[in-house]
């Protein structure tokens, strides 16, 4: 069985400074609050800062969490309300449908695997894999990038992103047809670069992300329901790679 959980954090405690500024801090709260993981399971999570004064720590796991070590060391605890909330995952699997349309948000890290990177930094280093395989792990640092990277794999995902419902364009002012394609129902929400160092060495690790949010059409309920238990992308450990879905807001279809 699949769990989702809704966390709480307060931004004002000195813990939930560390865990809201590493999110390799983040990645060790979230693991230590699954007592039994087998070997594959998948932990995914997404911090959403909407609302400074208000982050909520969102985390899917594969067997029942719980998460009192956050809540008393980075929320409220004395406080009245709901800390945390853990739901049952596998409702949502039965409503995937050809052509039915979710909202969604998906927090990723767009990168580019080549030899050839566009724009290769005079200090990025190859990793022991990229020396073997001769290829570079590049993010993708502008919008335009990274919503071209998120475009191009949706199908692999099992849905598509329906074109944006917009008036038509005043006279004079059609697309021509050498124009790109079509707008999307989806917008870069937030864009983000965090550097932070691993325990015990003095390695820095830089994570480029963005976070997505709009309307998507299932194509193939299989393979969103893998992408939705497996993430998307990579940097899963830093708090990328869950896609979330929600009903669609009132009047869209």
């Amino acid at each position: 069985m699949t769990y989702l959980s809704r966390v709480r954090i307060n931004p004002l405690r000195a813990a939930s400074r560390t865990l809201l500024a590493n999110p390799r801090a983040l990645h060790g709260a979230v693991t230590a609050g699954v007592p039994d993981t087998a070997p594959g399971d998948r932990i995914l999570w997404r911090l959403d800062a909407d609302h400074p004064r208000r982050p909520v720590l969102l985390v899917l796991t594969p067997s029942k969490p719980d998460w009192t070590h956050i809540v008393e060391q980075a929320g409220w605890p004395d406080a009245d309300g709901e800390h945390y909330a853990i739901r049952d995952y596998s409702p949502l699997f039965a409503q995937l449908a050809v052509g039915r349309e979710f909202a969604f948000r998906l927090k990723a890290s767009p990168v580019q695997n080549t030899s050839k990177p566009d724009k290769a930094s005079a200090h990025r280093t190859r990793t022991a894999a990229e020396l073997h395989h001769r290829s570079y792990r590049m993010a993708h640092r502008t919008a335009a990038q990274q919503l071209t990277w998120f475009l191009d794999r949706t199908g692999r995902w099992g849905f598509t992103i329906p074109e944006a419902r917009t008036d038509g364009p005043a006279p004079g002012l059609e697309p021509s047809a050498t124009d790109a394609q079509p707008a999307r129902e989806v917008r870069i929400t937030d864009r983000s670069r965090t550097t932070f160092t691993k325990p015990g060495t003095r390695t820095a690790v830089t994570l480029t992300t963005a976070t997505f949010e709009g309307r998507l059409s299932i194509t193939d309920p299989g393979l969103l329901q893998a992408a939705l238990l497996g993430g998307i992308g990579p940097s899963k450990a830093y708090g990328c790679g869950l896609l979330t879905l929600a009903p669609p807001p009132a009047g869209a279809r």
